[in-house]
């Protein structure tokens, strides 16, 4: 009884998650991000997207490759869905790999876990509560369906643009994409293994993360410095052909201002303890993530 309750549970979930798609695609045409603006991103094939931590790699079923490859510098992004630093970074920062041909020098990494907690009872607990669980589920979802970068790359985007607007709208139909894969993703308990991968990863970071967004270039960690995050890139690229993006660029790494606080979402300042059962039936109303 309690399974089926559970699958019930998921399956209203899924199939609002398509009716939110039909009805406000228009609304969400705003939200698509302008990756054809740029000297070279609308002819750029974006490089990587294999999902390298091996749980996760298994649960997908891609290859735990290792990047053999000099000319490309991996980007990761370690951050969590509701956090309005991470939605910022995302949407007016990041999207600069896409704007520019760095793109054709970067394997861009999204992992949303962030500053969530497993507790002894293995019920998860968000820092902005289960309303973040369930997007950040969401989004591994899209990272696993469409595992080219720019793909859902172009989803997160969306997501995370209608977050800074403090509303939720679904982006599939903007994109000319199914919400199909994310249903089964929710409804088959693949997310949770996908989150839980992600756990695992952002647990090993080392050092720990302090806050997110946190940014590494080629597993060194930004820390305070992330939104320079270009520069590192242009400074840690060793290939021949360098982007016209690293030509005109100011390198100054660890140009960070202390003077300012850093944007960022500290695990310290959650301001929810509400516990989030993955397993469980509580999936059937997605928030409005106000």
């Amino acid at each position: 009884m309690a399974s089926q309750k559970r699958t019930f549970g998921f399956v209203i979930f899924a199939s609002l998650f398509i009716v939110l798609a039909v009805n406000q695609s228009a609304a969400a045409v705003a939200a698509s991000p302008p990756l054809d603006q740029g000297s070279r991103s609308s002819s750029i094939t974006f490089r990587g997207g294999r999902i390298r931590n091996s749980s996760v790699a298994a649960a997908s079923g891609y290859p735990d490759e290792e990047e053999d490859d000099d000319d490309v510098v991996v980007l990761s992004l370690y951050y969590e869905s509701l956090c309005p630093y991470c939605a910022n970074f995302i949407v007016n920062q990041l999207v600069k790999v896409f704007q520019t041909d760095l793109a054709s020098i970067v394997q861009l990494r999204l992992v949303p876990w962030g500053n969530t907690q497993i507790t002894p009872n293995n019920a998860w607990v968000c820092q902005h509560g289960p309303d973040e669980c369930k997007l950040n589920m969401v989004e591994a979802c899209a990272i696993y369906a469409w595992p080219n970068p720019r793909t859902h790359y172009q989803i997160i985007y969306c997501i995370e643009q209608l977050r800074l607007n403090n509303r939720w709208q679904s982006c599939f139909p903007t994109l000319g994409l199914t919400s199909t894969p994310i249903s089964n993703c929710l409804s088959t308990g693949l997310a949770v293994k996908l989150e839980r991968g992600y756990a695992d990863e952002t647990a090993r970071l080392n050092p720990p993360h302090r806050f997110v967004p946190w940014v590494l270039v080629n597993n060194l960690p930004l820390r305070e410095d992330y939104q320079n995050f270009v520069s590192y890139i242009c400074k840690a690229y060793r290939g021949r052909l360098t982007p016209q993006a690293c030509k005109s660029y100011k390198l100054e790494v660890n140009s960070v201002n202390m003077v300012n606080p850093i944007q960022a979402c500290f695990p310290e300042n959650a301001t929810s303890g509400i516990q989030f059962d993955p397993s469980g039936p509580s999936l059937e109303q997605p928030g409005t993530y106000n």
